[in-house]
């Protein structure tokens, strides 16, 4: 194998991934198997789990599936606990993928879908960092990718809740970043345009969504989940050692213009 492709493996790693029952968690836990990672998939699906751990173990790699309910500090907590020990204590990636998004105006938005959608796409993430850094940090060596979203960064009509999640996100993965970095932990963000998964077809497939973004986007289209998953391959190999900190679009150009 040439240095290249030494330098884009996951040999020996053990990667956490949230949300891997479905859509960009399904797709980030497929290609890491394909670069030789051993997979622990949280979701909520046990059908779905089992399905992709047949496709990760087909692939030569191990397989956990972990359930767990993200919006509940105590479970969450216990799947970082349940994700160590199946791990035998050592987690090398995680990628924290699983979101919820609740849209609709401010006026109108339930206070219980805004504390259920920070605590799913912030409070989760920041309580599986607090548990897994500490290993990460004693070994030198982890990466953490969290999966944000365009909506962190620039601002979308009836995505509050939403938005503030995912700013929330970015913030708290450049903070993480400052504390893992001198311990050798890289800690980074990938925030993706509209992602064609079951939730993003849902919310975007009525034409006067989709085509006035669409009309907006430089590249003309909607993003695809495997598209993510290979710079979540970059930003979990050695290839981005350097990397730290950083908020990465992939967004067709939106926010360039």
């Amino acid at each position: 194998m040439s240095d290249w492709e030494n330098r884009f493996r996951l040999s020996g790693r053990t990667a956490l991934v949230t949300g891997a029952s479905s859509g960009i968690g399904y797709a980030i836990a497929e290609v890491f198997a394909d670069a030789g990672a051993d997979i622990i998939g949280h979701g909520r699906s046990t059908e779905r789990l089992a399905d992709l751990g047949r496709v990760v173990m087909a692939k030569g790699r191990k397989f956990t599936a972990i359930t767990g309910d993200l919006a509940s500090s105590e479970q969450t907590a216990a799947i970082a606990a349940e994700a160590l020990a199946a791990a035998g204590g050592r987690i090398d990636i995680l990628v924290n993928s699983a979101g919820i998004a609740v849209t609709g105006p401010v006026v109108d938005f339930a206070v219980e879908d805004w504390t259920r959608t920070l605590a799913v796409n912030l409070t989760a993430p920041f309580i599986l960092s607090r548990a897994l850094l500490p290993g990460m940090m004693a070994r030198r060596m982890g990466k953490i990718i969290n999966i944000s979203s365009q909506t962190g960064v620039i601002a979308l009509e009836d995505h509050a809740a939403y938005a503030s999640s995912k700013g929330g996100l970015n913030a708290l993965t450049k903070s993480l970043m400052v504390e893992a970095a001198p311990h050798n932990v890289q800690v980074n963000a990938i925030c993706p345009t509209v992602v064609l998964t079951k939730m993003g077809k849902q919310l975007w497939s009525p034409p006067e969504k989709k085509d006035p973004f669409i009309a907006r986007t430089p590249l003309g289209r909607f993003g695809e989940p495997v598209e993510i998953a290979d710079m979540a391959l970059y930003l979990a190999s050695p290839a981005s050692d350097l990397v730290n900190g950083a908020i990465m679009m992939i967004e067709g150009g939106y926010s360039s213009i």
